[in-house]
């Protein structure tokens, strides 16, 4: 009745941001066994997790080459702080709206709890979109953007960092601009250039990140990712880190994809090949298909209706990695036919909420976004304590801390599910496990 109360209550007051009342009724419905515990109801708990902090919405004027005035809107949202300074990703796209930044805001504070740093959770971005503008015009929109967002951020206050649309090139420009309106240099933004104070290894972070999470859940089970076929949705950081650590534990990543279609490739993703398309151009997906011509590529528009093509490939794991509610129910049906045994989420709740209940029945290997994608907030704490101390570590020294975190994050869920009596469960281990931090923080201090 409680949890009934507090979703009947957000859906009156937020009637239209529908994904953010899907990662929290997801999260709520999940922690009714800790929520038996009258201390959290008795100190307003869930009352005061779900609305941030403070929304910051604002107009981002900006002029293109042509020497016309656009106008964006950008936001910052502030959820909670109980653990440590504001720390979340900022989104440049076209779709960004209240309810999809709220809805990565509120993730956000769990995923940050449960990395065992001291990171509070947030989120902001525009729906300014990179795509097609030029050097000039992102530099432009990035100080337009940093004039209005500066006086709400600092090092000890709330610390940006990238996401969708929001890559290094994004990042120096918002740092710069920073810099000048402050007159200070600071660590308020990780993802930085690797010369002024970014870490090595945040680029790979969350594509690393979920294969050790993986490695962690199959190794609970006597199992590995050596010689198992794999599918990857996405081209971005993620997917293709996520490609790369598999080649390095002996796996086979057969699929990419990016928002107008997909390829397999069943000798295994060529990873210098994915790159320079991707990293390098800035291509689309289907260039592979003209390199590679024992490659498959499938357009979007081929997709079976209410189906991501990629989930139809037979794998032994899976590794969403593209974007929200890419894997449906129909999906999750597929992958499971097709034998598959472990589905990691390197994107944001990729997986919707029947496909999630899908896996959780069928008691495979699921590893959750909060805790399987939680890589690349990961590292940027680490940035952060490099940018503090004033001294950069190497790629192994990091890489080695970022092994670590996953492992405990693994631990910390599996422990908690055990400890409710759902030992497969990590939906429900690490949720629990980064409510309780925050909630118990909260009441500490009498937030």
């Amino acid at each position: 009745m409680y949890i009934a109360q507090i979703l009947e209550k957000l859906r009156k007051t937020y009637p239209h941001q529908h994904e953010f009342h899907q990662a929290v009724t997801e999260l709520l419905h999940s922690l009714a066994p800790v929520l038996k515990n009258p201390i959290y109801q008795k100190h307003a708990i869930l009352e005061r997790l779900v609305e941030p902090d403070r929304e910051i919405f604002f107009r981002v004027a900006w002029m293109d080459d042509a020497g016309k005035i656009q106008v964006n809107r950008g936001c910052r949202i502030e959820f909670n702080a109980a653990i440590g300074p504001y720390k979340g990703g900022l989104r440049f796209h076209p779709s960004v709206n209240e309810s999809i930044i709220k809805f990565l805001g509120f993730e956000q504070i769990f995923k940050n709890a449960l990395t065992t740093l001291n990171m509070g959770g947030a989120k902001g971005g525009s729906d300014f979109d990179p795509k097609g503008k030029s050097d000039a015009e992102i530099m432009r929109f990035c100080q337009a953007f940093m004039d209005e967002l500066y006086r709400h951020i600092g090092a000890l206050t709330d610390v940006p960092a990238g996401d969708i649309g929001v890559g290094a090139r994004e990042i120096g420009y918002l740092f710069g601009r920073y810099k000048k309106l402050v007159n200070r240099f600071d660590g308020v933004l990780t993802g930085k250039g690797l010369d002024w104070g970014g870490s090595l290894v945040r680029k790979e972070a969350t594509g690393y990140g979920c294969v050790y999470f993986a490695q962690e859940m199959l190794g609970a089970r006597k199992e590995d990712l050596a010689g198992k076929i794999c599918s990857v949705s996405g081209s971005g950081n993620v997917a293709i880190y996520t490609i790369e650590k598999l080649h390095e534990v002996g796996a086979i990543p057969v699929t990419a994809s990016d928002s107008k279609g997909m390829i397999y490739d069943s000798e295994g993703i060529d990873l210098s090949l994915l790159k320079e398309i991707k990293e390098v151009r800035g291509g689309r997906i289907e260039e592979y298909a003209q390199h590679k011509r024992n490659a498959q590529y499938t357009d979007v528009k081929d997709y079976k209706s209410g189906t991501n093509g990629v989930w139809s490939v037979p794998c032994f794991a899976a590794f969403p990695s593209a974007t929200q509610n890419e894997l449906s129910l129909a999906d999750a049906h597929t992958l499971l036919n097709n034998g598959c045994k472990c589905v990691v989420e390197g994107a944001n709740m990729p997986s919707s909420t029947k496909a999630a209940e899908v896996f959780l029945k069928a008691k495979i290997c699921y590893g959750p976004g909060k805790a399987a994608n939680a890589g690349g907030v990961a590292v940027s704490g680490l940035e952060m304590a490099q940018n503090a101390s004033m001294h950069p570590w190497t790629f192994e020294v990091v890489d080695r801390k970022l092994r670590t975190i996953m492992k405990e994050i693994f631990e910390n869920s599996a422990q908690t599910a055990q400890e409710f009596n759902d030992p497969t469960n990590l939906v429900l281990g690490s949720n629990i496990a980064g409510f309780r931090k925050v909630a118990n923080a909260m009441i500490d201090q009498g937030y």
